[in-house]
């Protein structure tokens, strides 16, 4: 059985609001699915988007949020050269570029 694009990113949100320990953690439904989002950037920039120091991805947390944003906007819009990011930016709205860039750029 093979989950459509919207039945997947569901499943992966209610995994992360698990995970998160969701109403019990003081965070709002909203704070969850954007925390949500963030971490569909771990597998290759590090949990909460601190890379592991040497490897060959950067690091996004504690980056501008404007920057952050131009180069998802860039990646999405084949504006930017990638090997896999410009594939994975086309799935996010203005929006969802707009508050994973800020909740990355709050990490420290």
């Amino acid at each position: 059985m093979q989950l459509s694009r919207k039945a997947l990113v569901r499943a992966v949100l209610a995994a992360a609001v698990l995970a998160a320990g969701g109403a019990a953690s003081g965070q709002t439904s909203q704070d969850l699915q954007i925390r949500a989002l963030a971490a569909t950037c771990a597998n290759c920039h590090g949990t909460e988007g601190k890379a592991v120091q040497g490897e060959a991805m950067p690091q996004l947390a504690g980056l501008p949020k404007d920057y952050l944003v131009a180069q998802m906007q860039a990646f999405r819009d084949g504006k930017r050269p990638a090997t896999v990011m410009h594939q994975l930016a086309k799935g996010y709205s203005n929006e969802q570029i707009e508050a994973i860039s800020a909740y990355l750029a709050a990490r420290k």
